[in-house]
């Protein structure tokens, strides 16, 4: 996957106006009317995603094979009053050459990307620089950074990864290895614990998330699948135990 990917990421997404609510996705995946697609400008090939029935369960359907592309919710949302993020997902298998230490091996059968809006006010002095620059070049700021949690082809023991591509992307290995391909899982997480976790500061507000589900580096296929995916006010957020932690990455 390409280091600058989501470069124009922000556009066209507006954020949405809040309301005295404690959810601000609650996603049963019955239809994407709330998501739009987002393909690579440099990758021919893309991943397919539907909705649909799997083991009973009405969920979304993703698939790729030697192609990537993305699912793109159309609404940002302030990570400070939402910083809860739960799923239920599962694969039907892991890529045999994904190796999250290489460029050639940057694909997941699943990822969720959280992607953070650039905030000029809390920029420093040569940051600010590289990024007018860019938006001169492009139109627009690209993303902040990024976090990404996936489903690890290989087992994991770190709580964050830095992408081979690109710094400003940490990966957050919710699970990894094989034991667990075809069972459905079920995960929570705290997306401004997470971020302080992965890159030892306090994160820019303002937040999209996208799925995806990419081999273009390996070559290889795999079909995945999201129950639902729920973004929420974090009231008494429990994060799993070292031994659950432990359990996932066998």
């Amino acid at each position: 996957m390409p280091g600058l990917c989501f470069l124009l990421f922000f556009l066209g997404y507006p954020l949405a106006a809040l309301q005295a609510t404690d959810v601000f996705l609650d996603e049963p995946f019955d239809s994407l009317e709330k998501w739009e697609p987002f393909y690579f400008s440099e990758i021919d090939e893309h991943s397919s995603y539907s909705t649909g029935s799997v083991d009973g369960v009405e969920c979304l359907i993703t698939r790729s094979s030697n192609s990537a592309s993305a699912i793109v919710l159309r609404d940002r949302f302030n990570v400070y009053e939402f910083s809860g993020l739960s799923w239920r997902w599962k694969v039907s298998n892991i890529y045999m050459n994904g190796d999250s230490s290489r460029k050639e091996g940057d694909d997941y059968p699943l990822r969720l990307y959280v992607m953070f809006q650039y905030d000029p006010d809390r920029a420093s002095f040569f940051k600010n620089i590289k990024y007018e620059i860019i938006k001169i070049l492009y139109g627009e700021y690209p993303p902040h950074s990024s976090l990404n949690y996936i489903w690890a082809n290989k087992p994991q023991t770190e709580a964050a990864i830095a992408n081979p591509y690109t710094s400003l992307t940490m990966m957050i290995p919710v699970v990894s290895g094989q034991r667990h391909v075809g069972e459905w899982l079920e995960h929570r997480r705290d997306i401004v614990a997470d971020y302080r976790t992965a890159f030892g500061e306090d994160p820019p507000a303002v937040a999209a998330i996208a799925v995806m589900n990419d081999s273009d580096n390996t070559g290889e296929s795999a079909m995945a699948y999201i129950d639902y995916l729920r973004i929420d006010r974090n009231g008494g957020l429990l994060m799993p135990s070292d031994m659950e932690k432990q359990e996932l990455h066998k």
